[in-house]
């Protein structure tokens, strides 16, 4: 892939992120979606690309979602997959909550995950703990090798978790081994990038989320150094029988290799809310500031964009509701 990809990916992210931010603390989770996934459809469609969807948030028949199997950019460039979610935390957005953002990950076609929108069970850490986690392994035994490989006590390891009844028995063994926790409503992807920089405070991320935001932490992940594990969890035959079609085992633990392959990907993230690591839209009246990090794991390199956007130039981006 070309370097200036990069850079032209967070113009994507910023387009998704100014439309759904509007809709912040409205109530209205589903139109902030729709917003964020327009404008990411459209700003796609000017980048030289040959992109296509690979695993996403929606189905064929689910419009207004990036589809599975959508072709995205202009036909033009190098082919890659592309795993995106507009909008990372819609209930977020609705409730004028902490840490959604607008995020894609790309890489060279074929080197993505191919996997239905399902759930996956999830396993994250930062570069210091690499290679020392195991999904198959037990919450404490983690938190132990986590606190050795940081130089800290169990007590101040701190594990982020979705807040869901099915993480009830994690949550209790967490508390149970002497760990601080961080419980989020939503944004997973957030959580698994957030164990790889210090100033957030976070160390290991544990639970089931979406298997999208997982292929796209991967990405993020690959890019500064950190793991991920995952194993899909399907939740119906249904779930299954699409798995067993797609050739896909889900008794396999899933690598970083498996969700994101070759040395080269790509992931941008534009905050729509405040969150640890960006901050989220700002009106100003006649323009909008986006804060955003863009990542690509050939590189290594890590940067963060602050965009000012004129409204009046870009009122297709920006709907009022």
């Amino acid at each position: 892939m070309e370097r200036s990809l990069s850079m032209e990916l967070v113009r994507v992210t910023e387009a998704a992120g100014l439309a759904s931010a509007r809709w912040m603390g409205r109530g209205l989770k589903d139109e902030a979606d729709g917003a964020a996934t327009t404008a990411m459809r459209d700003v796609f469609d000017t980048i030289p690309m040959k992109g296509t969807v690979v695993i996403g948030e929606g189905e064929m028949d689910e419009a207004p979602m990036l589809y599975i199997g959508e072709k995205l950019g202009t036909g033009y460039g190098p082919r890659v997959d592309v795993a995106v979610d507009p909008l990372e935390g819609t209930n977020i957005v609705a409730a004028g909550g902490w840490n959604a953002l607008a995020v894609l990950a790309v890489a060279d076609g074929g080197n993505l995950l191919h996997a239905p929108d399902m759930y996956m069970d999830k396993i994250a850490v930062g570069p210091e703990a690499v290679g020392q986690i195991d999904i198959n392994a037990s919450i404490t035994d983690n938190l132990k090798a986590v606190a050795k490989a940081k130089n800290k006590n169990i007590e101040d390891v701190v594990a982020t978790i979705l807040y869901r009844d099915r993480h009830e028995r994690i949550i209790a063994e967490l508390r149970e081994a002497g760990a601080r926790i961080k419980l989020i409503n939503d944004g997973d992807v957030a959580g698994a990038i957030n164990t790889a920089f210090d100033l957030t405070g976070v160390d290991i991320l544990f639970g089931s989320g979406g298997a999208p935001e997982g292929v796209i932490s991967a990405v993020a992940l690959k890019a500064l150094g950190g793991e991920i594990q995952g194993r899909l969890l399907p939740q119906n035959d249904a779930e299954l029988e699409r798995c067993k079609r797609m050739g896909l085992d889900v008794n396999k633990v899933l690598h970083m290799e498996d969700l994101v392959r070759g040395d080269d990907a790509i992931f941008a993230a534009t905050g729509v809310t405040d969150g640890e690591l960006l901050r989220g839209v700002q009106f100003k009246g006649t323009y909008a500031e986006t804060h955003s990090v863009v990542m690509r794991a050939k590189s290594g390199t890590v940067r963060f964009v602050d965009g000012r956007h004129s409204l009046s130039k870009k009122p297709n981006l920006v709907f009022k509701p």
